[in-house]
């Protein structure tokens, strides 16, 4: 009893951890691309994306190290679930989100062609697993799509940042964040794998389940801050950008990554699951080519059928489905 409680409470001083480190790491390499003159465009999709699923990749790399790539596959599965029917859906209901003609002619299409691709891999090529070859030619794509960005960038009109002559002073604080976020999102990542996975065998859960649910609404605390509250504040591009930006990073890093070091165990019934995050994606870009917004009532129906989603695969871990 008391060990499960104190497990519980590792729990959750490891999100926190990854929380916090992750604001910290995102605080830090934003400040210093901005002295940089680095264009809001590649910010928002890259540092900010990859920055908010750095406890994604901590908790992941952590999983595939201890041998545990079930909860490192839960996890990006759950969290990409989680991104778009309840950080876009829960943003949704602050403001109307209105979806650039950028995202919806590039960056949810290349969603879901690697959605697709991801899996062709594990279903169809090396059914059951996705292979070290496969998850280089994943983790191949990051590369692509951020020359992909770049490319973008150059042909638009986005205006570099202004140089900041007082962040540009304390350059070192921002070293100094990035290096203590880094910290913290190592530490939390190994906290919240090893805790969870006790707590998981505890409840007789499997440690797919807890990847898909406590792990990766835990790893996503980030991505729904960070979007509600550039929401209130009318920053949509910035709201959908980094939902729709870190789904891509977490396929194409963090299951490439992990993927390289251990191939990934995929089980049969991870296709329902599979399917769902292609779903998600798929209901945003339909709003989207239909009205250019995602407002409150679809706001509502993502978030509504991420909780039919969430009742499913707990009913299916108890073995009723």
């Amino acid at each position: 009893m008391w060990q499960t409680l104190l497990q519980i409470l590792l729990l959750v001083v490891g999100m926190a951890l990854l929380i916090k480190g992750a604001d910290f790491f995102v605080d830090g390499a934003s400040a210093v691309a901005r002295a940089m003159k680095i264009s809001p465009l590649i910010i928002g999709l890259t540092l900010v994306s990859i920055g908010t699923s750095l406890p994604e990749l901590s908790v992941s790399l952590t999983a595939a190290v201890t041998g545990k790539n079930d909860m490192g596959l839960g996890n990006v599965v759950g969290s990409n679930i989680f991104n778009t029917f309840v950080v876009i859906g829960a943003s949704a209901l602050f403001t109307t989100m209105v979806v650039s003609k950028s995202m919806k002619k590039y960056d949810i299409p290349v969603l879901l062609g690697i959605y697709a691709l991801l899996a062709t891999f594990a279903f169809a090529l090396t059914p059951g697993v996705i292979s070290r070859v496969e998850s280089i030619v994943i983790f191949a794509l990051m590369f692509a799509y951020i020359a992909f960005l770049i490319i973008r960038s150059k042909r638009g009109e986005e205006e570099t940042p202004a140089e900041d002559d007082e962040k540009q002073r304390k350059w070192y604080w921002n070293l100094l964040f990035i290096l203590l976020g880094g910290a913290a999102i190592i530490g939390g990542g190994t906290l919240t794998v090893n805790a969870a996975e006790h707590i998981a065998l505890k409840l007789g859960m499997s440690e797919l389940l807890v990847g898909l649910t406590v792990v990766a609404v835990g790893t996503s605390l980030p991505e729904l801050v960070t979007s509600m509250v550039a929401a209130k504040k009318g920053e949509n591009d910035i709201a959908v950008g980094n939902a729709i930006g870190s789904s891509i990073f977490n396929v194409v890093l963090i299951l490439g990554l992990t993927g390289i070091i251990s191939p990934i165990k995929v089980a049969t019934s991870s296709w329902v699951d599979v399917a769902v995050m292609a779903l998600s994606a798929v209901m945003v870009w339909l709003f989207a080519l239909k009205s250019s917004k995602v407002g409150k009532w679809q706001g509502v129906s993502l978030i509504l059928v991420y909780a039919a989603y969430l009742t499913y695969i707990i009913l299916r871990n108890m073995a009723i489905l």
